[in-house]
């Protein structure tokens, strides 16, 4: 069993995971993720933002040919911290609830893409007719992480987990559960 921390990405068996369609038998098998590594660009981006208006402000100043009133500055400086305050937000909760679930009974996909707006996937375990999974790339390999494609029968939806840590170990406890399946062949 794994102990789930605020930032997990990987966990088997995890003590504590619900998820609100979760049926009374069914547990919690495998909480997925995007690696922590993918959190990277956008945490760049933002110390260069952090970082802009200190660097560029005397630049304006010096390069204008007429004055600008301090108040713009102030009122356009706290305007632009606001929106990289906002740009965090949206990227860390975008990282944060975008989670993948395996569970004993099926597969659950939620992906969370505006602060108002997340969608809702699942394929049961018996319609799985193939898994298999990328990773390519220098980070990738270096971090060991990947994409996990699930492909289902009929008009159930293919689900693809992206960016996931371990993508080998995620298709094996997956390959492992489907074959235990009562009637699997």
């Amino acid at each position: 069993r794994s102990k789930m921390r605020p930032l997990t990405s990987f966990a088997v068996n995890p003590d504590g995971v619900r998820f609100e369609t979760q049926e009374e038998e069914e547990r919690v098998i495998l909480f997925l993720r995007q690696h922590l590594v993918v959190n990277v660009p956008w945490v760049v981006l933002t110390i260069i933002l952090v970082f802009a208006p200190s660097l560029l402000l005397p630049l304006i100043i010096r390069n204008v040919p007429f004055t600008i009133p301090p108040s713009y500055f102030l009122v356009g400086t706290l305007a632009w911290y606001l929106a990289t305050t906002g740009f965090v937000l949206a990227s860390f909760l975008h990282w944060f609830f975008n989670i993948y679930i395996v569970t004993n009974e099926r597969i659950v996909d939620i992906d969370f893409q505006y602060l108002l707006f997340k969608r809702f996937s699942q394929a049961e375990l018996e319609r799985i007719q193939d898994i298999s999974y990328t990773s390519s790339g220098i980070f990738a390999t270096i971090f060991h992480y990947g994409n996990v494609y699930v492909q289902t029968a009929g008009e159930m939806p293919n689900i693809e987990f992206l960016a996931v840590p371990r993508p080998d170990k995620v298709v094996e406890n997956i390959r492992s559960i489907t074959e235990n399946l009562p009637g699997a062949i």
